[in-house]
């Protein structure tokens, strides 16, 4: 059987050394590519045609959010593999709604991260434990957090920023968390205000604490 043909994709170089370093340890898996950014993903996934991508969230320029949607709808056989330092719901509910495959913690070991590799490269789903706690939990809570079914006229970005709008965050806030301009917070939250005719950001605020997105 040939091996796992990986690519990285993240904007710092020293970690995707690393990563490379641990993977070679394998003998089953191959590092076949790296990128910074994920449109430089997306490129080089149609020219290697990797089995797994091990893709970063937050990255300049198309993040890997963005990046993991567009790679799941052209590329249906590889494997996404989120490797991020984030595992608040914010990040991990839209990343795995984009259809990532599987969600590891830069703290996580290596042994950790070659297995989560073998598993979605199987055809299974592999989160790391703190990550399926905070999806068991959601699903097991009443009122729900980010869901399709409580915001059907918002897009999941529209309700990262509108969680984090209710939280108080500003627009610059978000606009690093989120890695994305303030002048596109801009324009998602008047998206937003006007999908739900609301007119104030205390209106926002009681639309997500009423809907259960933020508690009060």
């Amino acid at each position: 059987m040939g091996k796992i043909r990986v690519l990285i994709v993240d904007d710092h170089a020293i970690l995707r050394e690393g990563i490379r370093a641990l993977l070679a340890l394998s003998r089953d898996v191959e590092v076949v590519g790296e990128a910074s950014d994920g449109q430089e993903g997306i490129d080089r996934v149609r020219e290697l045609q990797p089995d797994v991508v091990l893709m970063d969230i937050a990255m300049p320029g198309l993040d890997g959010l963005e990046a993991t949607r567009r790679i799941k709808d052209r590329f249906k056989s590889t494997k996404v593999l989120i490797l991020t330092q984030h595992e608040n719901r914010e990040y991990v509910f839209p990343i795995l709604k984009a259809g990532a495959d599987g969600y590891v913690l830069k703290k996580a070991a290596g042994t950790e991260l070659i297995s989560a590799i073998r598993a979605v490269h199987e055809g299974g789903t592999f989160l790391y434990p703190s990550v399926a706690k905070t999806v068991v939990e959601d699903y097991l809570r009443p009122d729900g957090s980010i869901s399709e079914r409580r915001h059907p006229k918002l897009t999941d970005r529209e309700i990262e920023v509108l969680k984090l709008v209710a939280e108080g965050r500003s627009n610059q806030e978000i606009a690093e968390l989120l890695c994305l301009s303030v002048k596109t917070v801009t324009g998602h939250r008047t998206n937003i205000m006007e999908k739900l005719d609301l007119h104030s950001r205390t209106e926002l605020v009681k639309y997500a604490i009423r809907t259960g997105l933020i508690q009060a």
